[in-house]
């Protein structure tokens, strides 16, 4: 007789859980859908500005990641979970993590700033560390460059911490 009534309890605790759980899926379809749907005018308001492919692209990464985290902490929120405790403990996991990924985030730093600056663009042909080709992709941790026979990945830090030779200059692509 206890287990009828130990699982009447839990069908009970479900069935009120159900509209709270249901809340926090609509809250982050929303989220979904406005940040494909910002992911189209940000890419568009580059393209009318003329900014290089690479920013756009930037632009667009932290603007979905940003909606869909705000997303996941409202659904969170909606589900009755302390999202202020959470916060604040990943405030202090947020502090320890920047230590062990620093090479992480002085690439992705040096990315920012190479799309910002341009000392060099995509089409480029140039020389780092020992290592020559065209620039094929500037993303947030590498630099990609094509060779005859290869293709090379090099870290953007090392692109600030070493000299770089530019040979032929590519007209700017927007």
């Amino acid at each position: 007789m206890q287990t009828l009534v130990d699982l009447n309890v839990i069908i009970t605790g479900l069935i009120a859980f159900l509209p709270r759980l249901g809340g926090a899926l609509l809250i982050l379809l929303a989220f979904w859908i406005i940040a494909r749907i910002l992911r189209g005018v940000v890419q568009r308001f580059g393209h009318t500005r003329r900014l290089s492919q690479d920013i756009v692209n930037l632009m667009v990464q932290m603007t979905e990641t940003v909606l869909l985290v705000f997303g996941i902490v409202t659904a969170l929120g909606t589900l009755g979970i302390d999202i202020g405790a959470m916060i604040a403990g990943l405030g202090l996991v947020g502090f320890a993590l920047g230590f062990a990924l620093k090479d992480l985030l002085s690439n992705f730093l040096a990315g920012f700033l190479i799309l910002v600056y341009n000392p060099f663009v995509r089409g480029d042909s140039i020389t780092v560390a020992g290592n020559a080709g065209k620039v094929i992709e500037i993303n947030m941790r590498y630099t990609v460059l094509q060779n005859d026979s290869e293709r090379i990945l090099i870290p953007n830090s090392t692109l600030f911490s070493n000299p770089v030779q530019v040979q032929n200059r590519a007209a700017k692509e927007y």
